[in-house]
């Protein structure tokens, strides 16, 4: 599958091919801190199959382990793109609230359940807002 997306202020962009049957969310405290979300998705892409314009910003984590792993980010406005491997990149792993076709990208696995938000699971019965909170409920 082809997928766009881009940061915020539109000041990266990017193109790939995916394979939708590949996306995940992963539920470890290193992702919910670092999009300040309960839990990030993502699709793994080969570096080579990923067209980029504009040069994201680089934050290097190491894990307990001692792995080393690249967080891109766009350093105007902040949104977190991908991971990579630190020094040779191989595998993005593209963050899919920056994919236009992002509602299309269901997880097929989740990675560190264990980490997961017990309420997640409550969210159907809380009530909706179609919009912001002055629209109608659903």
């Amino acid at each position: 599958m082809n997928i766009t997306g881009q940061c915020h202020c539109g000041a990266i962009r990017f193109t790939a091919l995916v394979d939708p049957a590949k996306v995940f969310a992963c539920h470890c405290a290193d992702c919910q801190i670092f999009s300040g979300a309960p839990f990030r998705a993502v699709v793994p892409v080969p570096a080579g199959q990923v067209q980029m314009t504009g040069s994201p910003k680089h934050y290097v984590k190491v894990a307990a382990s001692g792995n080393r792993r690249a967080q891109a980010f766009c350093a105007d406005c902040g949104t977190q793109l991908y991971a990579t491997e630190a020094d040779e990149p191989k595998t993005l792993n593209i963050r899919l609230g920056c994919v236009t076709e992002r509602a299309q990208l269901k997880p097929t696995v989740q990675l560190w359940r264990a980490s997961g938000m017990p309420w997640l699971h409550d969210l159907d019965a809380a009530p909706a807002h179609g919009r912001g909170r002055d629209s109608p409920l659903l």
